[in-house]
């Protein structure tokens, strides 16, 4: 072996795709090309029995690819017998394809010795196979170093298979090289990276050479690789071009791809078609799509159908659907089944079944039942459960045990658990942190924690600076922004305060419309002081309707203005009755005058 000539290189990838089979009528362009593959052979035949080693290795290649072995292995073997190195892998090819794999890779290795990559390729995959990692990675090694894009990748994979920090070297090689699963997987494995340096959290971006390269596989038709590009790019905000990679990777087949499309779809409104792609999702076995399907048939009141799709979500091993199930049957009261599912989901480890199925066992009666299942659950991540261990202690008057599991969620970002944490503090005396948890409950959302945290900094205004006329100069504080704050979310106390604020301006206007407002809500404060405002305004009789509403809420003061306005009007037993009940609510200055009020009346009425 002289020479051995790097003829035909056709199938040095060792990759084969067989060729599909043909129609009996075919297109003039594809007659054409087996045309000229014919004639394309025909010369190669003749030119390979005059003796031309080129013409046997190319035409057994031919012979190969087309799938005839019989024909490909004497060509083959002849170009081989010549020298040629190429003729030498493809014969190790056909010979690994008969199932001789021991002879495939001697010829591999003839020919990896005279420099050909792919045979160092394929030899050092059949090493692998074997176990024998050593050999293979001498091989693989000699591929790669060579030029070889498989060969690097497939050195790459034995290399972060034993968890060597060379892997990521020689997947990059391939990645630049074109392999689109190096890439994807060079992404990946930058993705994981930067997800160890931020303590794995989920909501990390991927860095942007990740994304480059998740883009390179992708646009090579990587369809795994078009998911997650199209994940960054939602986490983003690019929703347009997130839903073409979406609909890219759906199409290829990948069922998670096509049920985050039709969440993408969903958000957009366009739910009939979000229930198209989750249908193709959920019958490619994706449970996290079936669930979608389960719960947009529940919107639409098909419980059935909703259940179905639980199911089938449940069966496609997403606990989500036993969880599902359980909320499903709670709603339509069937508490035996939805206790049952509950504790199937909770069991494999789902935390908010578990704080569901403590809810129930509660409401039950069952509270021995139901701690466990909400430490369980909390101390498995779940928020709600650490409030409702809160609840539950306190209930008991554990009130320290309570205070640790509400700080616990409320650290977490529980609204409710910020506001019990900071009326602790308040109780405690430590505005300073009682400062802090309401401002977060305030911020989340609680009307109560506004209000609460207007108080605590209202009781810390200084007093009003005078004008120089001697006028106070209203100067708006943060305090009355969370008042309002509060008020505008409904709080009957704020609505009062904020009143209160208005008429201390002079903005009558104001504070009655705020005061109508706690008062129609159920306040008897709002109702007493809308009654005060309006008989300042000389609209006496209306006052008394308001404070007829607040005396019959439990408003001594209220009761004793009636007992006034009966008294003037001369209708003595009317007015002798509302300082009666003035004297039994109070409070003691309120009782003490309606006391002599209703004294003084009953000696007007005997005279």
């Amino acid at each position: 072996m002289d020479v051995m000539g790097d003829k035909a290189t056709l199938f040095e990838t060792g990759r084969f795709v067989q060729p599909s089979s043909r129609e009996d009528t075919e297109t003039p362009d594809e007659t054409g090309e087996i045309a000229d593959e014919a004639a394309e052979e025909l010369r190669q035949r003749l030119a390979a029995e005059a003796g031309d080693v080129e013409a046997m290795s190319v035409l057994g290649a031919m012979l190969l690819r087309r799938g005839d072995l019989d024909g490909a292995e004497p060509h083959l073997r002849a170009a081989t017998a010549a020298g040629d190195r190429a003729a030498a892998n493809n014969l190790g090819v056909l010979l690994h394809q008969r199932g001789y794999a021991d002879e495939a890779a001697g010829w591999w290795r003839i020919a990896a010795v005279a420099g050909s990559t792919a045979a160092a390729h394929a030899l050092g995959r059949h090493h692998r196979e074997r176990g024998d990692e050593p050999a293979a990675e001498y091989w693989l090694r000699q591929s790669a170093e060579q030029g070889h894009t498989l060969g690097a990748y497939a050195l790459a994979d034995l290399l972060e298979h034993r968890g060597d920090a060379g892997a990521e070297q020689w997947m990059r090689v391939a990645a630049e090289r074109g392999h689109r699963e190096a890439a994807y997987r060079l992404a990946r494995a930058l993705d994981r990276k930067a997800a160890g340096e931020t303590d794995g959290d989920d909501g990390v971006q991927a860095p942007e050479e990740a994304e480059q390269w998740y883009r390179q596989a992708a646009a090579r038709g990587h369809r795994r690789a078009a998911l997650h590009l199209g994940t960054i790019l939602e986490r983003r905000g690019e929703l347009k071009e997130a839903g073409r990679w979406y609909l890219t990777s759906a199409k290829d087949g990948e069922a998670r791809a096509a049920c985050a499309l039709g969440f993408l779809l969903r958000d957009a409104g366009d739910t009939e078609n979000a229930a198209v792609w989750w249908l193709r999702a959920a019958q490619d076995g994706d449970g996290n799509a079936a669930n979608a399907l389960g719960a947009l048939h529940a919107e639409r009141g098909e419980t059935q159908t909703a259940e179905r799709w639980y199911r089938a979500a449940m069966d496609a091993g997403d606990v989500n659907g036993a969880y599902n199930l359980g909320l499903l049957c709670a709603e339509q009261g069937r508490t035996p089944q939805a206790e049952q599912w509950y504790r199937r989901a909770a069991y494999a480890g789902h935390r908010e079944a578990a704080n569901a199925l403590a809810i129930l066992l509660l409401r039950g009666g069952d509270e021995t039942g139901a701690e466990p299942w909400f430490s369980k659950a909390a101390e498995a991540g779940s928020v709600d459960a650490a409030f409702n261990l809160g609840i539950l202690h306190a209930g008991r008057g554990e009130e320290q045990a309570a205070l640790r599991w509400y700080e616990r969620a409320a650290a977490a970002g529980h609204t409710e658990a910020a506001l019990q944490v900071g009326m602790a503090r308040l109780r405690d005396g430590d505005d300073q942190e009682a400062e802090r948890h309401l401002r977060c409950a305030a911020g989340g959302g609680s009307s109560e924690a506004a209000y609460r945290l207007a108080t605590v900094l209202d009781a810390r205004r200084p007093p009003e600076p005078a004008h120089e006329l001697g006028e106070p100069v209203h100067r708006r504080s943060e305090c009355e922004e969370w008042y309002e704050r509060a008020a505008s979310q409904g709080h009957r106390r704020a609505q009062v305060r904020v009143g209160m604020l208005a008429a201390a301006r002079g903005d009558v206007v104001e504070a009655a419309r705020w005061y109508r407002e706690a008062a129609e809500a159920g306040s008897r404060n709002g109702a007493f002081n809308l009654g005060l405002l309006l008989a300042r305004e000389g609209s006496e009789p209306e006052a008394a309707v308001w404070w007829t509403r607040a005396a019959d809420a439990g408003h001594g003061r209220a009761a004793l203005r009636l007992a006034l306005v009966y008294a003037r009007r001369g209708e003595l037993a009317e007015g002798q009755r509302w300082a009666d009940r003035a004297v039994s609510l109070g409070p003691a200055s309120v009782a003490e005058r309606a006391e002599r009020l209703r004294d003084a009346l009953r000696q007007e009425l005997s005279a």
